[in-house]
């Protein structure tokens, strides 16, 4: 579950990657079964922190022993491949394939994925850290 939000991480990973990929919000949202304001809003918290999402998840991926990630795109669309290719490295580990992408993503970020005004807190592997806290 995301933090402060009441919607599940499955339904509004649904809406970022429709987003993410071109489609607009309010089609993203009838797909999901949210209202289309709900989506517009997760899509743009999404957009504010995509650039450091992804290259944080990206980093992850390689550290979870997942190929190096290239994506293209805008912004959100980068995060969401790093997204996807986190979790398909994380996958391989024990525990972490039933959870999906998205539930995944909250779980690495705490819950703060979507967070406004929460810094996110830090996923330590070994000596590494991911998700620097946001500025204030």
């Amino acid at each position: 579950m995301l933090a402060r939000v009441a919607d599940a991480a499955e339904d509004v990973g649904a809406v970022l990657t429709q987003v993410a990929c071109g489609r607009g919000a309010r089609a993203a949202a009838a797909a999901a079964g949210v209202p289309h304001t709900t989506a517009r809003g997760h899509a743009r918290r999404f957009a504010a922190v995509a650039g450091q999402v992804a290259v944080s998840f990206a980093a992850l991926a390689v550290e979870l022993g997942g190929d190096a990630v290239r994506p293209a795109g805008t912004a959100p669309r980068r995060a969401v491949t790093a997204i996807e290719s986190a979790f398909a490295a994380a996958a391989a580990l024990p525990g972490w394939a039933p959870l999906g992408p998205w539930r995944f993503a909250c779980a690495v970020t705490g819950g703060s994925l979507l967070a406004a005004n929460a810094s996110s807190p830090f996923l330590v592997i070994g000596r590494r850290r991911f998700m620097p806290p946001r500025s204030p």
